[in-house]
């Protein structure tokens, strides 16, 4: 029986082992997704410069889309806002729970690489938008307000866990009136957050 005792702990012992192992290990970055902290700054730090995005105007034209039913097949639908892809931005695959805007933790070293690019010499004087988008599933209306959620999750854990500045960091869900791949609306791309430099101080 002691025996027994002895080898359960042991694995217990072993199975914590490589827990702990696993989250001292830097995780793979997944392709297509920025290395280091470095990465992030030189693909946000090419803007030249302020340009004003009517952040309450947006939401309003997704819902008002919405409610229209205009476009009703994804596909079809034009960008809602195809000027934020064309100032300095970055693509990110980051994990929430299903139909959550709860952040899973294996996106959490992606988040301080973020944050280490934010908080950055070279970004310190800049502002950002960041973007929520969904794949299609579901109702339209509901994935605008879950895109929201989410990016309003993705920068409330930049300031409240790497305190990067709320003045820096705005947040806006455009749902799925912005598809990344709109010839595959159900694609998990579709579901990526957007970070769009929008601001330069002097």
């Amino acid at each position: 029986m002691g025996q027994g005792r002895r080898g359960g702990q042991q694995v217990i012992h072993v199975a914590l082992l490589t827990v702990c192992v696993a989250l001292a290990t830097p995780a793979a970055p997944a392709p297509g997704q920025p290395a280091t902290s470095d990465d992030i700054v030189n693909q946000l730090a090419g803007l030249e410069t302020t340009t004003e995005v009517d952040i309450p105007s947006l939401r309003q034209d997704a819902l008002a889309r919405i409610k229209s039913k205009a476009n009703s097949e994804a596909f079809r639908r034009p960008p809602i806002a195809p000027q934020l892809n064309k100032l300095p931005h970055l693509d990110l695959d980051i994990q929430f729970n299903p139909g959550s805007p709860i952040i899973r933790p294996d996106s959490y070293r992606l988040l301080g690489r973020v944050a280490d690019a934010l908080s950055d010499p070279r970004l310190l004087s800049f502002g950002f938008l960041i973007v929520g988008h969904t794949e299609v599933s579901g109702r339209r209306e509901d994935n605008l307000t879950l895109s929201q959620r989410r990016a309003e999750s993705f920068r409330d854990v930049l300031v409240t866990t790497f305190k990067i500045s709320p003045k820096r960091i705005q947040a806006v869900g455009l749902g799925e009136e912005q598809l990344a791949d709109a010839d595959h609306p159900k694609a998990p791309v579709n579901q990526q957050i957007q970070i769009v430099s929008v601001r330069k101080g002097p």
